[in-house]
């Protein structure tokens, strides 16, 4: 019992999990067993550590992590991604434990829009309906009329009125992206995401020179200067698909190194190569994404802890624009 408890002190005074683990263990069989005991499940993004990509029960993007957690039967669902998707997951599913590996696995995008600050912005434009992307805290989910992903957001802008004003939060590049692709002029917040706006056109065009047959594909929330070169632009799941049936040998890939895991294994005879960062690493990965790794989650999962604990007004109005967008997506069969 000592152990046990000192175990949840460290949880609630560090944030994470700074626990010794027996190093002789086979943590893929043990995260298996705590599994079946518990009636447990693991979702994680694409942007996981391959490790944990191999043990989870479902791989998704945003948009599949959310119709996953809402369907899912299992006790205990324990999140492999970042604080928002965790929050997600609990504001569908109220009776269900929740746990995420690393509490401080946070959102550069989610963190662009404090709520106070964003309630303001809204309260200068009372006509507008507000379009978040999923990328958000629950406080701004609260703020707002629909939420979408990169997967379904054209969807949702277009099942609006043509005068329809919009604010379109907290993504500009996405936002942007997709007021070109409309001919929408909805308002834009100032948000967006390290990753995605890291990429260095420069570098590209030296790869796309060195590879020539190569297709650069990219996400929506990348600038507009990589956009403009990219052969495809997707959401995460939409680039994944992409890759398995054009028929390309070598993609130059513009978003989070995570995905090249999935890519890899679709396509073992395909080369995927990560664009490079406009800085002097050699990598473009989300330093909040890899703060999980298979150790925090086998003992997220032994000890049921971090759980995410939300309000109940909050979670019900974060609810409601989070519905209206599974509700869109099943419309458009997306």
């Amino acid at each position: 019992m000592a152990d046990i408890n000192s175990a949840f002190e460290a949880i609630e005074q560090k944030g994470f999990l700074d626990i010794d683990i027996d190093p002789t263990i086979d943590l893929f069989a043990e995260i298996e067993k705590l599994k079946k005991e518990k009636n447990a499940i693991i979702l994680a993004h694409y942007y996981q550590e391959p490790d944990i990509q191999d043990v989870a029960d479902y791989i998704g993007d945003s948009l599949g992590l959310a119709q996953y957690a809402e369907k899912t039967e299992a006790d205990i669902i324990v999140f492999a991604g970042v604080h928002f998707m965790a929050e997600t997951a609990k504001i569908l599913n109220p009776s269900k434990k929740v746990l995420l590996p690393d509490l401080n696995a946070g959102c550069s995008l989610s963190d662009s829009a404090p709520p106070p600050l964003f309630k303001l912005f809204k309260d200068k434009h009372p006509d507008h309906k507000v379009i978040t992307y999923i990328n958000c805290s629950a406080g701004i989910k609260a703020l707002s009329d629909i939420i979408c992903t990169s997967s379904n957001s054209q969807k949702i802008v277009e099942s609006l009125p043509a005068d329809q004003p919009i604010i379109f939060a907290p993504d500009k590049n996405l936002g942007a992206y997709i007021n070109k692709q409309t001919g929408r002029n909805m308002v834009l917040w100032n948000g967006a995401c390290m990753v995605h706006e890291i990429f260095s056109l420069e570098k590209i065009t030296r790869l796309k020179i060195r590879h020539p047959q190569a297709k650069v594909i990219a996400h929506p929330e990348c600038e507009e200067a990589i956009l403009n070169v990219a052969d495809y632009i997707g959401s995460t799941t939409g680039l994944l698909k992409f890759t398995k049936q054009d028929p390309a040998n070598t993609f130059i890939v513009a978003t989070e190194t995570g995905i090249l895991h999935q890519m890899q294994k679709a396509s073992p005879d395909k080369t995927f190569i990560p664009a490079p960062p406009d800085n002097s690493c050699a990598c473009n990965d989300c330093p909040h994404m890899k703060l999980n790794t298979l150790e925090k989650l086998y003992l997220c999962l032994k000890y049921e802890a971090p759980e995410i604990v939300m309000d109940e007004d909050l979670r019900l109005a974060a609810r409601k624009p989070i519905d209206e967008m599974l509700k869109i997506s099943a419309h458009y069969g997306l």
